[in-house]
Protein backbone atom coordinates (compact mmCIF):
# COMPACT_ATOMS: atom_id res chain seq x y z
CA UNK A 1 0.00 0.00 0.00
CA UNK A 2 1.37 3.40 -1.01
CA UNK A 3 1.10 5.72 2.01
CA UNK A 4 2.79 8.71 0.39
CA UNK A 5 0.88 11.89 1.20
CA UNK A 6 -1.05 10.34 4.09
CA UNK A 7 -1.86 13.01 6.67
CA UNK A 8 -2.16 12.05 10.33
CA UNK A 9 -2.04 13.41 13.86
CA UNK A 10 -0.05 11.94 16.73
CA UNK A 11 -1.94 12.31 20.03
CA UNK A 12 -1.81 10.95 23.54
CA UNK A 13 -3.94 10.62 26.63
CA UNK A 14 -1.67 10.32 29.69
CA UNK A 15 1.08 8.79 27.54
CA UNK A 16 -1.24 6.28 25.86
CA UNK A 17 -0.41 7.35 22.29
CA UNK A 18 -2.23 7.05 18.99
CA UNK A 19 -2.00 7.81 15.30
CA UNK A 20 -5.27 9.51 14.26
CA UNK A 21 -6.56 9.23 10.68
CA UNK A 22 -9.49 11.34 9.46
CA UNK A 23 -11.92 9.24 7.42
CA UNK A 24 -14.98 11.35 8.17
CA UNK A 25 -15.47 12.39 4.54
CA UNK A 26 -13.79 9.49 2.73
CA UNK A 27 -12.11 6.18 3.42
CA UNK A 28 -8.33 6.60 3.43
CA UNK A 29 -7.17 3.12 4.44
CA UNK A 30 -9.15 0.31 2.74
CA UNK A 31 -11.10 -1.82 5.22
CA UNK A 32 -9.20 -5.01 4.42
CA UNK A 33 -5.87 -3.22 5.00
CA UNK A 34 -6.63 -1.43 8.28
CA UNK A 35 -5.27 -4.23 10.44
CA UNK A 36 -1.97 -4.56 8.56
CA UNK A 37 -1.66 -0.77 8.37
CA UNK A 38 -2.05 -0.52 12.15
CA UNK A 39 0.62 -3.15 12.79
CA UNK A 40 3.09 -1.40 10.49
CA UNK A 41 2.44 2.20 11.55
CA UNK A 42 2.54 1.41 15.29
CA UNK A 43 5.94 -0.30 15.17
CA UNK A 44 8.21 1.83 17.33
CA UNK A 45 11.69 2.49 15.97
CA UNK A 46 10.60 1.55 12.44
CA UNK A 47 7.59 3.79 11.82
CA UNK A 48 5.59 6.51 13.59
CA UNK A 49 5.10 4.26 16.61
CA UNK A 50 2.00 4.15 18.81
CA UNK A 51 -0.20 2.03 21.04
CA UNK A 52 -2.91 2.07 18.39
CA UNK A 53 -4.57 3.76 15.42
CA UNK A 54 -7.79 5.78 15.70
CA UNK A 55 -10.05 6.29 12.70
CA UNK A 56 -12.51 9.22 12.65
CA UNK A 57 -15.54 7.89 10.76
CA UNK A 58 -19.05 9.04 9.88
CA UNK A 59 -21.89 7.83 12.09
CA UNK A 60 -23.89 4.87 10.84
CA UNK A 61 -26.39 4.46 13.68
CA UNK A 62 -27.67 6.86 16.36
CA UNK A 63 -24.57 8.93 17.03
CA UNK A 64 -23.07 12.02 15.40
CA UNK A 65 -19.71 10.45 14.57
CA UNK A 66 -18.00 7.07 14.88
CA UNK A 67 -14.85 6.09 16.78
CA UNK A 68 -12.81 3.10 15.63
CA UNK A 69 -9.55 1.95 17.19
CA UNK A 70 -7.06 -0.71 16.18
CA UNK A 71 -4.41 -1.99 18.57
CA UNK A 72 -0.72 -2.24 17.73
CA UNK A 73 -1.20 -5.95 16.99
CA UNK A 74 -3.83 -5.16 14.34
CA UNK A 75 -6.86 -6.22 16.36
CA UNK A 76 -9.84 -3.86 16.54
CA UNK A 77 -10.95 -2.93 20.07
CA UNK A 78 -14.50 -2.17 21.15
CA UNK A 79 -13.61 0.96 23.08
CA UNK A 80 -10.68 2.90 24.59
CA UNK A 81 -11.02 5.56 27.27
CA UNK A 82 -7.82 7.46 26.52
CA UNK A 83 -8.44 7.02 22.81
CA UNK A 84 -11.92 8.51 22.88
CA UNK A 85 -10.59 11.63 24.62
CA UNK A 86 -7.96 12.03 21.88
CA UNK A 87 -10.66 11.37 19.29
CA UNK A 88 -12.93 14.03 20.82
CA UNK A 89 -10.12 16.58 20.89
CA UNK A 90 -9.31 15.87 17.23
CA UNK A 91 -12.96 16.20 16.20
CA UNK A 92 -13.45 19.48 18.08
CA UNK A 93 -10.12 21.14 17.28
CA UNK A 94 -10.39 20.31 13.56
CA UNK A 95 -13.95 21.67 13.31
CA UNK A 96 -15.47 18.33 12.35
CA UNK A 97 -18.07 18.77 15.10
CA UNK A 98 -17.73 22.02 17.04
CA UNK A 99 -20.01 21.27 20.00
CA UNK A 100 -19.42 20.96 23.73
CA UNK A 101 -21.41 17.72 23.82
CA UNK A 102 -21.12 14.95 21.23
CA UNK A 103 -22.55 11.46 20.89
CA UNK A 104 -19.90 9.03 19.70
CA UNK A 105 -20.58 5.60 18.26
CA UNK A 106 -18.16 2.84 19.30
CA UNK A 107 -18.18 -0.93 19.02
CA UNK A 108 -18.77 -0.84 22.79
CA UNK A 109 -21.92 1.27 22.45
CA UNK A 110 -22.80 4.96 22.29
CA UNK A 111 -20.59 7.22 24.42
CA UNK A 112 -21.52 10.77 25.40
CA UNK A 113 -18.62 13.21 25.70
CA UNK A 114 -18.68 16.65 27.35
CA UNK A 115 -15.91 18.98 26.17
CA UNK A 116 -14.35 21.87 28.09
CA UNK A 117 -12.45 24.40 25.99
CA UNK A 118 -8.99 25.77 26.68
CA UNK A 119 -9.35 29.09 28.50
CA UNK A 120 -6.31 30.48 26.64
CA UNK A 121 -7.68 29.49 23.22
CA UNK A 122 -11.38 28.76 23.03
CA UNK A 123 -10.99 27.22 19.56
CA UNK A 124 -9.18 24.31 21.21
CA UNK A 125 -10.50 21.67 23.60
CA UNK A 126 -8.75 20.81 26.83
CA UNK A 127 -10.72 18.59 29.22
CA UNK A 128 -13.15 15.75 28.59
CA UNK A 129 -15.86 14.07 30.63
CA UNK A 130 -16.97 10.80 29.08
CA UNK A 131 -20.06 8.89 30.10
CA UNK A 132 -18.62 5.40 29.85
CA UNK A 133 -22.10 3.89 30.01
CA UNK A 134 -23.31 0.98 32.09
CA UNK A 135 -20.98 -1.85 33.01
CA UNK A 136 -21.65 -5.55 33.28
CA UNK A 137 -20.10 -8.06 35.66
CA UNK A 138 -21.87 -11.03 34.07
CA UNK A 139 -19.27 -13.53 32.89
CA UNK A 140 -21.37 -14.44 29.85
CA UNK A 141 -21.25 -10.83 28.64
CA UNK A 142 -17.55 -10.09 29.29
CA UNK A 143 -17.10 -12.85 27.93
CA UNK A 144 -15.45 -15.25 30.39
CA UNK A 145 -15.67 -19.00 30.67
CA UNK A 146 -16.55 -19.56 34.32
CA UNK A 147 -18.91 -21.55 36.54
CA UNK A 148 -20.23 -18.42 38.28
CA UNK A 149 -22.55 -15.69 37.02
CA UNK A 150 -20.22 -12.91 38.26
CA UNK A 151 -16.48 -13.31 38.88
CA UNK A 152 -16.08 -11.08 41.94
CA UNK A 153 -12.83 -11.49 43.85
CA UNK A 154 -12.71 -15.08 42.65
CA UNK A 155 -9.58 -17.15 42.16
CA UNK A 156 -8.17 -17.91 38.71
CA UNK A 157 -5.23 -20.28 38.29
CA UNK A 158 -2.50 -18.46 36.37
CA UNK A 159 0.81 -20.22 35.75
CA UNK A 160 -0.08 -22.68 38.55
CA UNK A 161 -0.66 -19.76 40.92
CA UNK A 162 -3.94 -18.70 42.53
CA UNK A 163 -4.77 -15.06 41.76
CA UNK A 164 -7.95 -13.39 43.05
CA UNK A 165 -9.51 -11.03 40.52
CA UNK A 166 -12.73 -9.35 39.46
CA UNK A 167 -13.83 -9.25 35.84
CA UNK A 168 -16.00 -6.54 34.28
CA UNK A 169 -16.87 -5.07 30.89
CA UNK A 170 -17.37 -1.39 30.06
CA UNK A 171 -17.76 -2.17 26.38
CA UNK A 172 -14.45 -4.04 26.46
CA UNK A 173 -13.27 -6.72 28.94
CA UNK A 174 -11.12 -6.17 32.02
CA UNK A 175 -9.55 -8.26 34.77
CA UNK A 176 -8.88 -6.28 37.96
CA UNK A 177 -6.49 -7.54 40.64
CA UNK A 178 -6.26 -5.71 43.97
CA UNK A 179 -2.82 -6.33 45.51
CA UNK A 180 -4.39 -6.47 48.99
CA UNK A 181 -6.10 -9.73 47.98
CA UNK A 182 -2.98 -11.40 46.56
CA UNK A 183 0.57 -12.35 47.44
CA UNK A 184 1.78 -9.05 45.96
CA UNK A 185 2.75 -6.53 48.62
CA UNK A 186 2.32 -3.57 46.27
CA UNK A 187 2.59 -2.69 42.57
CA UNK A 188 6.40 -2.74 42.62
CA UNK A 189 6.28 -6.47 43.37
CA UNK A 190 4.19 -7.26 40.25
CA UNK A 191 6.10 -8.60 37.25
CA UNK A 192 3.74 -7.24 34.62
CA UNK A 193 5.68 -8.82 31.74
CA UNK A 194 4.91 -12.25 33.21
CA UNK A 195 1.42 -11.87 34.65
CA UNK A 196 0.09 -9.47 32.00
CA UNK A 197 0.25 -11.75 28.94
CA UNK A 198 -0.53 -14.86 31.02
CA UNK A 199 -3.88 -13.39 32.12
CA UNK A 200 -4.59 -11.59 28.82
CA UNK A 201 -4.33 -14.85 26.89
CA UNK A 202 -5.79 -17.16 29.55
CA UNK A 203 -8.16 -19.80 28.21
CA UNK A 204 -10.94 -18.37 30.40
CA UNK A 205 -11.08 -15.30 28.13
CA UNK A 206 -12.04 -16.26 24.56
CA UNK A 207 -11.62 -12.66 23.33
CA UNK A 208 -8.57 -12.05 25.55
CA UNK A 209 -8.73 -9.40 28.27
CA UNK A 210 -7.13 -6.19 29.59
CA UNK A 211 -5.26 -6.69 32.87
CA UNK A 212 -4.91 -4.23 35.76
CA UNK A 213 -3.16 -4.43 39.11
CA UNK A 214 -4.45 -2.00 41.74
CA UNK A 215 -2.91 -0.68 44.95
CA UNK A 216 -5.41 1.06 47.23
CA UNK A 217 -4.17 4.26 48.90
CA UNK A 218 -7.58 5.12 50.36
CA UNK A 219 -11.24 4.60 49.45
CA UNK A 220 -10.93 7.67 47.20
CA UNK A 221 -7.47 7.10 45.71
CA UNK A 222 -5.71 4.23 43.95
CA UNK A 223 -2.63 3.44 41.88
CA UNK A 224 -2.93 1.25 38.77
CA UNK A 225 -0.60 -0.46 36.31
CA UNK A 226 -1.95 -1.95 33.09
CA UNK A 227 -1.24 -4.67 30.57
CA UNK A 228 -3.45 -3.72 27.65
CA UNK A 229 -4.93 -6.35 25.35
CA UNK A 230 -3.15 -6.16 22.02
CA UNK A 231 -0.67 -3.50 23.16
CA UNK A 232 1.14 -4.73 26.29
CA UNK A 233 2.25 -2.26 28.95
CA UNK A 234 0.72 1.19 28.49
CA UNK A 235 1.16 4.35 30.54
CA UNK A 236 -2.59 4.63 31.04
CA UNK A 237 -5.88 2.97 30.19
CA UNK A 238 -9.10 4.96 30.55
CA UNK A 239 -11.50 2.02 30.37
CA UNK A 240 -9.13 0.20 32.72
CA UNK A 241 -9.15 2.98 35.31
CA UNK A 242 -12.94 3.00 35.05
CA UNK A 243 -13.11 -0.78 35.50
CA UNK A 244 -10.83 -0.69 38.54
CA UNK A 245 -13.06 1.83 40.32
CA UNK A 246 -16.23 -0.01 39.28
CA UNK A 247 -14.78 -3.24 40.66
CA UNK A 248 -13.68 -1.63 43.92
CA UNK A 249 -17.08 0.00 44.37
CA UNK A 250 -18.85 -3.29 43.63
CA UNK A 251 -16.69 -5.04 46.24
CA UNK A 252 -17.31 -2.26 48.79
CA UNK A 253 -13.66 -1.26 49.09
CA UNK A 254 -13.81 2.02 47.12
CA UNK A 255 -16.15 5.04 47.20
CA UNK A 256 -17.99 6.39 44.15
CA UNK A 257 -15.49 9.22 43.47
CA UNK A 258 -11.91 8.04 43.04
CA UNK A 259 -8.66 9.64 41.84
CA UNK A 260 -6.70 7.11 39.78
CA UNK A 261 -2.92 7.45 39.52
CA UNK A 262 -1.47 5.85 36.38
CA UNK A 263 2.17 5.89 35.18
CA UNK A 264 1.19 8.56 32.61
CA UNK A 265 -0.91 10.78 34.88
CA UNK A 266 -4.23 10.96 36.70
CA UNK A 267 -7.88 10.34 35.87
CA UNK A 268 -11.00 11.04 37.90
CA UNK A 269 -13.70 8.35 37.93
CA UNK A 270 -17.22 8.92 39.24
CA UNK A 271 -19.60 5.99 39.69
CA UNK A 272 -23.38 6.23 39.28
CA UNK A 273 -26.20 3.70 39.56
CA UNK A 274 -28.95 3.26 36.99
CA UNK A 275 -31.51 0.46 36.63
CA UNK A 276 -29.67 -1.63 39.24
CA UNK A 277 -26.46 -1.40 37.23
CA UNK A 278 -23.26 0.58 37.72
CA UNK A 279 -22.07 3.20 35.25
CA UNK A 280 -19.21 5.68 35.33
CA UNK A 281 -17.96 9.05 34.18
CA UNK A 282 -14.29 9.38 33.25
CA UNK A 283 -12.64 12.80 33.45
CA UNK A 284 -9.27 13.69 31.94
CA UNK A 285 -7.38 15.56 29.23
CA UNK A 286 -5.79 14.74 25.87
CA UNK A 287 -2.91 16.28 23.95
CA UNK A 288 -1.89 16.80 20.34
CA UNK A 289 1.78 15.86 19.95
CA UNK A 290 2.20 16.80 16.28
CA UNK A 291 0.57 16.71 12.86
CA UNK A 292 2.42 14.93 10.09
CA UNK A 293 2.42 13.65 6.54
CA UNK A 294 4.08 10.53 5.18
CA UNK A 295 6.41 11.34 2.28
Amino acid sequence: MNLSGLKFSKMHGLGNDYVVINEFNEEIIPENEKSRFSIDICKRGFSIGADGVIFVCPAIDNGEIKFRIFNADGSEAEMCGNGIRCFSKYVYDNNIIKKDKINVETLGGLKKVEITVDEKNKNLSKFFKVNMGLSTFKTSEIPMIASVDEFLDEVLIVNDEEIAMTTVSVGNPHAVIFTENTNFSDLSSVNLDIYGPAIENHEAFPHRINVHFVEIISKNEIKVITWERGAGFTYACGTGATSCVLSGFKLGILDNNVLVHLPGGDLEIEIYEKNDRLGAFMKGDAELVFNGEIV
